[in-house]
């Protein structure tokens, strides 16, 4: 059976994430429905990350096995059609080998995560921002996210329903940066690793957050990372605001 690569895009309002639901809209039940109707027949896809509720995808990554020759483009396209009204979109397709694999071939996931302050609240960036009504400090978070940068115990920023086998990982950057938008200040917080636990990036962000506000000092983040406990992490960012923005594989799979 063939076996396509999927880039995919998605708004994350109103799905119950990523992984099908029995009772519930999610983004693959859609993108499988949509396979359906030009293959009728029970379709199971497979993605680089399983996104929770509410968040986005610019460049979320899956895999299809059909069982006709398709042109990628035409795939893409007729997917395009079915997936209508739902707010998903098969920004690429590609042919890739039988042993590719979206989730256990890819080396690296980027996120980022939007926060928006200002004190009115939101109105085109509803459901795509998260806002607090105060500034920042910059610098300060700046401080707070070196400690977390590199290969750790990430228990402490792990949430207790995580499945993964273990809380050591290598994150390989953090960065935040300042843009002055229409809406107001944003703080954008770029983060990539090879794989991430459960609920880390939103655990990373609510924690920079009370760094960025003045009710932690930097150095509270390196001691809460060393506790290894789930208490001693600030509080888990709504997820709002989070989007995952690419996946790397050894060979890019969408390179022309």
């Amino acid at each position: 059976m063939p076996r396509y690569a999927l880039k995919v895009e998605y708004d994350g309002t109103g799905f119950a994430g990523w992984q099908r639901q029995a009772d519930q809209p999610s983004v693959q039940g859609a993108i499988e429905a949509a396979l359906a109707r030009l293959e009728p027949r029970d379709h199971t896809i497979a993605a680089a990350g399983r996104t929770d509720a509410g968040v986005h995808a610019r460049g979320q990554v899956a895999q299809c096995d059909m069982v006709k020759q398709w042109d990628p483009f035409r795939l893409s396209e007729a997917l395009n059609h079915h997936l209508k009204p739902a707010r998903v979109a098969i920004r690429d397709c590609a042919p890739v080998a039988d042993d590719w694999h979206a989730r256990f071939s890819a080396l690296e996931r980027r996120y980022l995560f939007r926060l928006l302050s200002r004190r009115a609240p939101c109105t085109m960036e509803a459901g795509q921002v998260w806002r607090v009504n105060n500034p920042l400090d910059l610098e300060a978070m700046r401080a707070g996210a070196a400690h977390l940068v590199g290969h750790h115990d990430f228990t402490t920023f792990r949430s207790s329903i995580c499945q993964a086998a273990s809380p050591v990982k290598t994150l390989d950057s953090l960065e935040i940066t300042l843009a002055e938008t229409d809406a107001g200040p944003e703080y954008q917080f770029r983060l990539a690793a090879r794989s991430f636990l459960h609920n880390q990036v939103r655990s990373f962000v609510g924690t920079l957050e009370r760094v960025g506000s003045g009710a932690w000092r930097p150095d509270r983040v390196k001691d809460a990372l060393d506790a290894r406990d789930r208490a001693a992490c600030g509080p888990v960012c709504p997820p709002q605001g989070l989007y995952l923005m690419g996946v790397g594989y050894p060979e890019d799979p969408f390179a022309r």
